[in-house]
């Protein structure tokens, strides 16, 4: 396991963060003051890969060393919070056809959350890893007023993923799959170009924000057309997923290719945003992802196209924020830590 720069022991209980990844796990401590214990990623790998029960004893590892790290007596353990990857069921149940990190059969309908405590034999509560991100922003941009506070966040990867937090806690919904923005079908007019073929989803639908805004967007929909419009660009002879992969740089660049690409997610996003501010009216708007990671010029003009193209009415303008998710690395531990911290949080 990586070993953190700066470590501090706890001054109460305390709850553990674990984020469960493709291919690390990344923990966290966070004492009943609010303070994290860690500043930095701490990781381990996830094998999940390997199936459930390999996968199991990593997180199980990723726990114990994450407390010896930070001096840190188990009894003062109070609960974990646990994210994953979804699709899977407010209780932590994977779905039952997979889900992009746990294709395996085995892991088809399998219990992660009940599995880990059993495992290690202390209460374990469960949010999908957006919805962690989200929440870790939220609080991370509130502070004190966190619980006052309502937001709604994209974060933008291979798929797009989301969260609402209305008074400072995840709106998990009835079957735990409230905030999957990306499968938000959005007005198109205003996005694409005339002639540019409607954008179609791997969950089957068309339209939706995540067939535009996310790197699976670009290589299936955007970029095919784009190259089109663009027939003696550089990465005309680049296979799809490698040229995808190198637009973000290129639009740092000011590459206009690139650029035009990223306005029509960031156009896609400020849609969905709008929809959102019919709905919940959001104290907040908040952005993660790859975007998040670029450079600050880049990312500040894709938040702001996105601003641009969200229609908010003349108090909600005067009343939201509009920022980018802090952390990012370290956001979907330190959501599911915070999620634990609020369950188990006396009154």
């Amino acid at each position: 396991m990586d070993q953190a720069e700066t470590v501090r022991t706890p001054a109460s209980w305390v709850v553990v963060g674990l984020d469960n990844g493709g291919t690390c796990n990344n923990a966290t401590v966070l004492d009943a003051t609010g303070r994290y214990l860690v500043d930095h990623l701490v990781e381990n790998p996830s094998l999940v890969t390997d199936g459930p029960e390999p996968a199991i004893e990593q997180l199980a590892e990723a726990f114990h060393n994450i407390l010896e790290l930070t001096s840190t007596p188990l009894t003062l353990v109070r609960a974990v919070g646990l994210d994953t990857p979804g699709p899977a069921s407010a209780a932590g149940v994977i779905s039952s056809k997979g889900a992009t990190n746990f294709s395996m059969v085995s892991w088809h309908g399998f219990d992660i959350r009940s599995a880990l405590e059993a495992r290690i034999g202390l209460p374990v509560f469960y949010l999908n890893d957006a919805n962690a991100a989200a929440l870790y922003a939220h609080h991370r941009l509130f502070g004190a007023e966190a619980m006052t506070k309502s937001s709604v966040a994209a974060i933008v990867g291979t798929g797009l993923g989301g969260g609402v937090v209305v008074n400072g806690s995840v709106v998990s919904g009835a079957a735990g799959m409230a905030g999957e923005l990306g499968h938000v079908q959005i007005p198109l007019h205003g996005v694409l170009e005339v002639g540019q073929p409607i954008p179609e989803c791997n969950c089957g639908f068309q339209g939706d924000v995540e067939s535009i805004a996310s790197l699976t967007g670009i290589k299936k929909n955007l970029l095919p057309y784009w190259l089109t419009r663009f027939p003696d660009h550089p990465l005309a002879a680049e296979p799809l997923p490698q040229a995808a992969k190198k637009l973000r740089g290129l639009a740092e660049q000011d590459d206009p290719l690139a650029l035009a690409v990223f306005e029509q997610q960031a156009k896609a996003i400020g849609k969905m945003f709008t929809i959102a501010a019919n709905f919940t009216d959001p104290d907040a708007y908040l952005l993660g992802g790859g975007v998040v990671e670029a450079a600050p010029k880049f990312r500040q003009w894709f938040l702001d196209t996105v601003r641009e193209n969200t229609q908010l009415r003349d108090e909600q303008r005067a009343a939201a924020t509009f920022a980018l998710v802090a952390d990012l690395d370290m956001a979907g531990a330190r959501g599911a830590a915070v999620a634990a911290l609020e369950t188990v949080q006396p009154a």
